[in-house]
């Protein structure tokens, strides 16, 4: 039981108390860049949390975490090579080495010869924690930029490796946001800063064999709400500087043949205006929701004259059919789209307006489609998975339509897709609305009225839920279990209508959606009525939370991940690294008084009662910058003191790391082995398959 210790706060009016404030460090910020100066009375806390979770929870479980992690890893490659990337001279590509956390980044000759080892991530790693953020070579494919992690703060350190020497140079970039851009000399990149705050509010460019310090600011975003990222496009003609809350966005242009000319805008930031971009000589082509397009359209533009009243329409607004990314390759319109909550990819012929689809006939799937390296291609990659069907990677010849087969997911313990079943249903919400629910089962242990079921929901940020295969949920599916993902609002699952009333005032449908649907499964004898585990992570937690509250009955147990559940207090706070940028997310409790009651009405720390809650497993990460330790700290410290009943409460807050969780992929099995052993445990189910 946490420690009580008074705190008032008064905003609109409304007096709060908050006797769990103080497990907010003030000194949060030097947290984030050193754990090891967490002050002694919240490390007490924290770590007697722990030892109640490995006491009560932990030691219990061992044997059938263990089970559930060697089944997982079982079903993973561990030597595993994805598939080369050409660019020019050489083929890029990544590997995982049998036994290994982390990735090995090559390159192969195209014209043939010997591999050559990049970069080792597990050399750089050591034994703390690694989080890798990224390489990017040269135009050249002299040298190798390359961004870690080392205590999950994501505060990066960018360095740069001389291929052809094998070292790294002196070039040391810190507190960068892990990204970068290359100019075309190849002797200068632009990076994004993060502040205090750890916002990326700036760019750089920086110049090989100068010291950090001397590098020059290119661009400074003056307004804390929104965030800024640094790219090229793919035709190597621009640098793009974008600027962005989760409403609006505003890009500015830099030729990388002139690093150090000045940015210049396309079209000045208007709230509610989203676009994003790509270059095809001298052409932009621009995906956005102007003029209505809610499910956004693409425009053109001649780059020297960018702004919007010279757009022209390429491809119309279609409400419903979401177009959700878009890119350029010689010749060659690509998009990723979205309808009836199922992605499909269209190619256009820039030269003929013609147009060809890419899709698939399973009941729900994933698919994915990126762009490689080089611009003059006639190929274009795309993924494909479905619950069922394990990730497979194609390579499309766009002038014959011809697919090739590159990689198939190898599960080496063995995989039938016959033998699970994939079904796509739907809930009906409170106000009519229509849910979508994606199932897993076995096929030979069809489910019933008492089976138990994992229920996954998210429901934020306009991020949907795909509808891809994991070999971990088969070790829950294998004890009996029905997987399932709801599809809930707040997500873009059918267009950005679903996003948008599920946001702001309408928030709360997202909670109704996901209780709609744990009513289903229960109304259709896919799931007994208490047998339901729900989990979610970050804004998901939030629907952890609220479901919590309101519904308690509904659910066997709860599994809340860096949950976002001081919603109230967060949103209050503009110091914290993702406040003001997602006031349009969630609204702005400072300045709007109706936004307060808003966010105050379902906050779930907020409105916990003396209730009889489900057991619960809450995860936390000190070093986390998007859902701060405290959040779920203060949660469980509240939930503790106020509810009825003997239901466990079990928070386990990683030491070490961030909003990631643990480094390494055999660490973030075991994480992944606790949840589910966790789930096992408040349903009875049997420990092994």
């Amino acid at each position: 039981m946490a420690e009580l210790r008074p705190h008032r706060a008064r905003q609109h009016g409304v007096v709060r108390d908050d006797p769990y404030h103080w497990l907010r460090a003030d000194n949060w910020q030097q947290v984030m860049a050193d754990p090891e100066t967490l002050p002694a009375d919240i490390r007490a806390y924290l770590e007697a949390e722990n030892a109640y979770y490995e006491n009560a929870f932990a030691a219990p479980t061992e044997a059938l975490r263990e089970a559930i992690y060697k089944e997982i890893r079982g079903r993973i490659k561990e030597d595993d090579t994805g598939v080369p990337t050409p660019d020019g001279p050489y083929a890029y590509n990544s590997r995982m080495e049998t036994g290994k956390q982390y990735p090995v980044l090559v390159r192969t000759p195209r014209a043939g010869g010997d591999e050559e080892v990049l970069l080792d991530c597990n050399a750089e790693a050591g034994e703390g924690y690694f989080g890798f953020g990224g390489a990017a070579h040269d135009p050249a494919h002299r040298y190798l930029a390359w961004s870690a992690d080392r205590n999950g703060s994501e505060f990066y350190t960018i360095r740069v490796r001389d291929l052809a020497g094998g070292g790294d140079l002196d070039d040391r970039v810190e507190r960068a946001a892990g990204g970068l851009a290359w100019a075309n000399d190849g002797q200068s990149f632009f990076y994004t800063v993060l502040d205090d705050n750890h916002r990326p509010y700036k760019v750089c460019l920086h110049a090989l064999g100068t010291p950090a310090a001397d590098d020059r600011t290119i661009y400074e975003e003056a307004d804390p709400g929104f965030f800024v990222e640094v790219f090229k496009t793919l035709s190597r003609r621009w640098i793009v500087i974008d600027v962005h809350d989760h409403l609006t966005s505003e890009a500015r242009l830099i030729d990388a043949d002139a690093p150090r000319s000045a940015p210049r805008l396309v079209q000045a930031r208007e709230e509610g205006h989203e676009y994003h971009l790509d270059d095809h000589d001298g052409t932009l082509f621009i995906r956005t929701n102007a003029d209505g397009a809610e499910d956004f359209k693409i425009v053109t533009v001649d780059a020297a004259a960018a702004g919007a009243p010279n757009w022209a329409e390429l491809v119309p607004h279609r409400a419903g059919v979401l177009i959700l990314y878009a890119f350029v390759i010689r010749g060659l319109l690509v998009r990723l789209e979205r309808t009836e909550g199922l992605p499909r990819i269209v190619l256009r012929d820039l030269t003929t307006g013609a147009e060809k689809t890419i899709a698939f006939d399973e009941e729900a799937y994933a698919l994915g489609v990126g762009a490689g390296y080089e611009f003059d291609t006639e190929t274009i990659r795309f993924t494909y998975s479905s619950p069922t069907t394990p990730a497979r990677v194609f390579d499309y010849d766009v002038a014959t339509g011809g697919r090739v087969l590159r990689k198939e997911q190898e599960i080496p313990s063995g995989h039938d897709p016959d033998d699970y079943v994939t079904r796509r249903i739907f809930a009906t919400a409170e106000d009519g609305e229509t849910v979508p629910i994606t199932i897993l089962t076995r096929a030979d242990s069809p489910p019933g009225p008492h089976s138990p079921c994992l229920l996954y929901g998210y429901g934020a940020y306009g991020i949907s839920m795909p509808a891809g295969f994991s070999g971990a949920h088969l070790s829950l599916v294998d004890r009996g279990f029905v997987y399932a993902i709801a599809h809930v609002r707040g997500g873009k699952d059918k267009g950005y209508r679903w996003y948008r009333l599920g946001k702001r005032a309408d928030k709360p449908n997202t909670f109704k959606d996901f209780i709609a649907v744990a009513e289903k499964l229960v109304e259709e004898g896919l799931a007994g009525p208490r047998r339901i585990v729900a989990e979610g992570g970050s804004a998901g937690g939030l629907l952890m939370g609220a479901v919590a509250n309101m519904r308690p009955d509904l659910f066997a147990g709860i599994i809340a991940e860096v949950p976002f559940v001081d919603v109230l207090n967060t949103m209050l706070d503009d110091t914290l690294p993702l406040t003001p940028p997602e006031w349009p997310e969630w609204g702005n409790p400072i300045t709007s008084e109706k936004d307060f009651a808003t966010i105050a009405a379902y906050s779930p720390y907020d409105n916990i009662s003396a209730q009889d809650y489900p057991p619960m497993l809450v995860i936390a990460g000190i070093t986390d910058p998007r859902v701060t330790y405290w959040e779920p700290a203060k949660w469980v410290a509240k939930l503790r003191a106020t509810k009825t009943g003997d239901s466990p409460i079990y928070l386990r807050t990683n030491m070490g790391a961030g909003h990631g969780g643990a480094s390494g992929r055999f660490e973030r099995i075991r994480e992944t082995a606790i949840a589910y052993a966790f789930a096992c445990k408040v349903t009875g189910t049997a420990e092994t398959p």
